[in-house]
């Protein structure tokens, strides 16, 4: 599932983008404005924190750092609203070319709960959400968004946040019936006794118990496991015949992507992608090689979702 981005280029998208550039224009000038007299509303105040009261010690540091860069942001946030509106705008057009819809905004549905019950996620402390497309492939429902998670590590001083999840959660109805709960982790996720020793025979989820799912294909049990509450359906969910595949998709990820989940009679996944979708650019010659960007990068991640989805069996079972 690919946009023709030369087609988006050369009709109304690119009409678009060539009108935003006085949009652009204005926002680096109103930019440079505020940080030109912000600069100059800044003087007095370092002077002070420099040359006033000895008492404030090492303060100074945090203080001169906190006022240089309340500067810096109030003077690039006409930046970050104009790449913003540009960011929506190619967004929005990659999607309507595919029949789709997109939202910068979004507000995580049940998909979200799933995943967090299932640790297809790790624990965190903030969420941020964002990118949300939506709408139908191939005749299935399909939602995709970004998230980015964050925990607080450290203490006092060294309080800091650390980022532990980047990446999208796609959900999309599955290519056939099904009533078990079937997870896809990475293996050696789940361990008998405090994460060491040889695998548990089952974990549990917030009260809901499932069963480890011995499998045939040695490649498979070497990076990933499977847990259901129905071994008979989940061998025919997770079937081998698409596990080179998966394996393959694990790579293009960088080693530490899938982990899908099947539930509801939906299939979730969490993929870390790193921060994707960011075709907003403040140069319009720049705008090309984003739009091809997030193009491919939409692309990528629905066919992740449509392979995991429907593997030989889900597409005779359903076109059946």
């Amino acid at each position: 599932m690919h946009a023709d981005v030369q087609q988006l280029m050369d009709g109304e998208l690119g009409q678009w983008l060539g009108e935003r550039e006085t949009t652009r224009a204005a926002a680096k000038a109103k930019a440079h404005n505020r940080w030109f007299y912000g600069g100059i509303a800044l003087l007095p105040v370092l002077a002070f924190i420099w040359f006033a009261p000895a008492s404030l010690g090492d303060f100074r540091f945090f203080l001169t750092a906190v006022a240089i860069g309340g500067v810096y942001a109030w003077g690039q946030q006409p930046i970050s609203k104009a790449k913003r509106e540009v960011k929506i705008g190619i967004n929005s057009a990659i999607a309507r070319s595919l029949g789709i819809s997109y939202e910068h905004d979004v507000d995580p549905d049940a998909a979200f709960g799933l995943v967090k019950r299932y640790e297809l996620v790790p624990g965190h402390d903030r969420s941020d959400f964002e990118d949300r497309w939506h709408g139908a492939l191939d005749g299935h429902g399909f939602d995709l968004f970004e998230t980015h998670l964050e925990k607080q590590r450290g203490s006092g001083k060294n309080r800091r946040w650390v980022t532990v999840f980047r990446g999208a959660i796609v959900s999309m109805q599955f290519g056939r019936r099904f009533h078990s709960t079937t997870l896809l982790q990475r293996a050696g996720k789940h361990r008998s006794w405090l994460g060491f020793g040889s695998r548990a025979d089952h974990a549990t989820f917030d009260g809901h118990r499932l069963d480890y799912v011995d499998q045939v294909h040695p490649a498979f049990e070497d990076v990933f496991e499977v847990w259901s509450d129905d071994q008979v359906e989940a061998r025919t969910l997770i079937h081998p015949s698409y596990v080179e595949h998966l394996l393959a998709l694990e790579r293009a990820f960088d080693g530490d992507a899938v982990r899908a989940l099947f539930s509801e009679g939906e299939v979730v996944i969490a993929v870390e992608s790193g921060n994707m979708f960011e075709s907003g650019s403040m140069k319009a010659s720049e705008d090309r090689a984003r739009v091809e960007e997030a193009a491919r990068q939409f692309g990528a991640l629905a066919g992740l979702a449509k392979a995991i989805n429907q593997n030989e069996r889900g597409r005779v079972t359903g076109e059946a």
